[in-house]
């Protein structure tokens, strides 16, 4: 419940921080690139994803591997292109969820992989 609250405030002041300054905003969540998870310590279905990126597919998503074009601006700068999602499955949903995971870089060999469970929102750097 505590855990809902606080992440119910900073949703609200992120919110108002976004409204006031959007630039602001911009920085702010740019640091959430930053941030880093083990993909060891990713859930099972985006384990199974970052697999299939590393082995060429097959993908189970029509959309899989199409390019992600970092509008927010949340990720770090490339040039168009540069950046592709992957949608990670969500047991329980008929559609593709909100969980992805966008890799830098080419294809079949990534740079870079960023895991987003909010849907674009904030992204964890893959430690691998």
């Amino acid at each position: 419940m505590r855990r809902a609250l606080a992440a119910l405030a900073a949703a609200c002041i992120l919110a108002a921080v976004a409204a006031a300054s959007p630039a602001l905003a911009r920085e702010h969540y740019g640091a959430t690139a930053r941030a880093e998870v083990a993909a060891a310590d990713l859930p099972e279905e985006a384990r199974l994803t970052l697999r299939r990126i590393h082995d060429g597919g097959p993908f189970p998503y029509e959309r899989d591997g199409i390019t992600f074009g970092n509008r927010e601006r949340l990720l770090p700068h490339e040039p168009r292109g540069y950046y592709h999602e992957y949608t990670v499955r969500t047991p329980g949903v008929h559609n593709r969820g909100a969980r992805r995971i966008i890799c830098g870089g080419a294809k079949s060999a990534p740079d870079v992989c960023y895991y987003t469970d909010d849907h674009y929102r904030t992204f964890r750097k893959i430690r691998e």
